[in-house]
């Protein structure tokens, strides 16, 4: 635990001390000594490495503390003009003066109140400065009689002084100054403890990271350098701090960390490839140092293997049943009724359904009520991966299949569902050739991994999931028709959430409860609100309304709301959504006019006639929507 060391140069400073230490209930934070100049010097150097947070001390002897450079805080119990007045008035007591003239001894934190009080008390003073403590003696050596009536300064000095036989007055500090000076000692100790928790846990994350990290100052020369760096680079961190950064890393400079790289950079150092980061340290607006951390690709590389084949081996399945599909319309109802007959069964499964309407949550409930409960059920989006990613994850592939294909091969989302559900979302993104394997492996339980040569047998069943209309995208030819029907053996739609306008307010309740458990509030909304939200689109369905409460819950004020503190939500909302509609019929706008001009082959009337708009007008738009007319014949 931190201390203040309080270093009293004179007796009487000492008993003050000791007084305001105990008015202020201080004395397990406080140790008080007595000594100056020299030994308290000797003694503050003693004490630097015993967990001191700060060392208060008073005129000569904090002046030559400071000069010391320790590495703890130092508070100078200031003299007061009150201070100094009441040695002026001393010293004409002692010499029985009206305007004696007074010799002041004063190191540099002593001198700043005399001269403008001097004049005002009527005293004849010449200020002597001190360095150090032997100025003392020399300038008291110095002096004259006639030059002096009394000297005045602290208690070395006057100590000195009346062996020289000259009449002598200690300046002493009043209870105000003591006071001030240990409540700021106080202060210091409290923003040293809140430094010192921060800095333990910046330590802690750099010598316990994985990364290797090395930091520099405002000069660019290293002074931080962690255990991982030190195994990294094969080098000691006591023979790197302090050199510049450059002399490690010959590619970077003091000046190229003001570029913060956010993606990283590979570089060569000696027989290995790293992977580094650059991070400047700003503070009001001023680099005042930098970061760099460093990992080995090769290490990169061991962990991405390892967490794919974690994920590979993971143990796939539902969390959902029917029971989790909560609502009280028809609707719902209907829908449960007939999942309910489909999970009895093994064939496709051809859910449809707007985003956030629950289309995963049943298909989860129809595998963990079916045969196939105890088998895998394995999800993936086939809207979230690149076409060229789709096929390797649904089918696998073989060793050396691709550029980066892992040695060994890797097992495809088919096999990992053997004996299982497979659900795939989003199915109408799927390029042609991911939907002319997917066909087969529905007609012929098999399939082949990508660069494979033979097949491989499996039995799953397939629920699939669209939030678009197939029957377009077969019209359009952008879905296989005969797919498409392989797909629909059995289908069932999931209604939005404003086509069953009971299950809101109930639905509502049920993420208000949790919500209010989850943030420790006791949240309601007011009849007229439920009514309110019973009203709405709902776009975004069961997910909107659920992000809807939640954000009411964190952002209302108060504990119960009614229609008119949430109306404002919903007029935002359609603002927002009258602006999508005009961006959208601009966009048909613009895409129709450049059908017609291009059939037209750029002629601008016959154009204009088949827009039934005029010549004007036409241009109008053509520079609006910056579309360019090339005529060809």
């Amino acid at each position: 635990m931190g201390k203040i060391i309080f270093i009293a140069p004179d007796k009487a400073l000492y008993k003050m001390g000791q007084n305001m230490i105990k008015r202020l209930s201080l004395e397990s934070e406080v140790e008080i000594y007595l000594s100056r100049l020299g030994r308290a010097v000797k003694l503050a150097r003693s004490l630097q490495n015993d967990y001191v947070d700060v060392i208060i001390s008073r005129g000569g002897t904090a002046s030559l503390l400071r000069k010391e450079n320790l590495n703890i805080p130092l508070v100078d119990i200031r003299v007061t003009g009150q201070d100094l007045a009441k040695c002026f008035h001393e010293s004409k007591k002692k010499t029985g003066l009206v305007s004696p003239k007074i010799a002041l001894f004063a190191f540099e934190n002593m001198k700043e109140e005399v001269e403008g009080l001097s004049s005002i008390l009527n005293v004849s003073l010449s200020l002597y400065k001190l360095e150090k403590k032997e100025d003392i003696f020399t300038k008291v050596d110095d002096l004259l009689f006639k030059d002096a009536d009394i000297i005045v300064g602290g208690m070395s000095t006057a100590v000195y002084a009346r062996k020289k036989g000259f009449q002598a007055c200690v300046i002493h500090s009043g209870d105000f100054a003591i006071k001030n000076a240990l409540l700021e000692a106080k202060r210091i100790v409290k923003g040293r403890k809140i430094e010192k928790k921060r800095t333990e846990m910046f330590k802690a994350l750099i010598d316990y990271s994985t990364q290797g990290v090395i930091g520099v100052d405002d000069k660019g020369l290293i002074n931080v350098f962690n255990e991982a760096a030190e195994k990294l680079l094969e080098i000691e961190a006591k023979n790197i701090i302090g050199n510049p950064l450059s002399t490690l890393f010959p590619f970077y400079s003091f000046h190229d960390l003001k570029e913060k790289n956010e993606l990283g950079e590979t570089k060569i150092y000696g027989t290995k490839t790293f992977l580094f980061h650059k991070i400047p340290i700003i503070v009001d607006e001023k680099m005042v140092g930098g970061m760099v951390a460093f990992q080995d690709i090769t290490h990169i590389q061991k962990m991405e293997e390892k967490i794919r084949k974690d994920v590979g081996n993971k143990n796939f399945t539902a969390s959902y049943t029917f029971q989790n599909m909560f609502g009280i319309s028809e609707e719902l109802d209907r829908v449960k009724r007939t999942g309910h007959r489909m999970a009895k069964t093994e064939a496709t499964v051809l859910i449809s359904g707007e985003s956030g309407t629950g289309k995963e949550l049943l298909a989860q409930s129809i595998h963990s009520e079916s045969e196939r409960r105890n088998g895998p059920f394995v999800a993936i989006n086939c809207a979230a991966l690149p076409s060229s990613l789709l096929e390797s994850e649904l089918f696998g592939y073989e060793e050396g299949a691709f550029t980066g294909a892992r040695r060994k091969g890797k097992k495809g989302l088919f096999e990992l569902a053997h004996r299982g559900t497979i659900f795939l979302d989003e199915l109408g993104e799927m390029d042609a050739s991911a939907q002319s394997r997917l066909l087969r492996v529905l007609q012929e339980k098999q399939f082949m991994r990508v660069g494979g040569h033979q097949y491989i047998s499996t039995d799953v069943r397939v629920i699939a999931a669209t939030n678009q209309n197939l029957v377009e995208s077969v019209q359009k030819g952008t879905f296989r028709e005969d797919l498409f029907y392989r797909l629909h053996v059995l289908s069932i739609t999931i209604p939005p959430l404003r086509d069953r306008k009971s299950d809101i307010p109930y639905l509502a309740r049920l993420f208000l409860q949790h919500y209010n458990e989850k943030y420790k509030r006791t949240f309601s909304l007011s009849d007229d609100a439920y009514k309110m939200l019973a009203k709405q689109q709902w776009l975004g369905n069961v997910r909107e309304l659920k992000h809807f409460i939640e954000k009411l819950v964190v952002v209302e004020e108060k504990d119960r709301v009614k229609r008119e503190d949430i109306s404002h939500y919903f007029e935002v909302n359609a603002m927002a959504k009258e602006q999508e509609e005009q961006q959208s019929l601009q966009e048909n706008e613009k895409e129709k006019i450049r059908e017609v001009v291009t059939e037209c082959c750029g002629n601008i009337s016959k154009a204009a006639r088949l827009l039934g708009i005029n010549r004007s007008t036409l241009y109008r738009k053509l520079r609006k929507y910056h579309i360019k007319v090339e005529k060809s014949y």
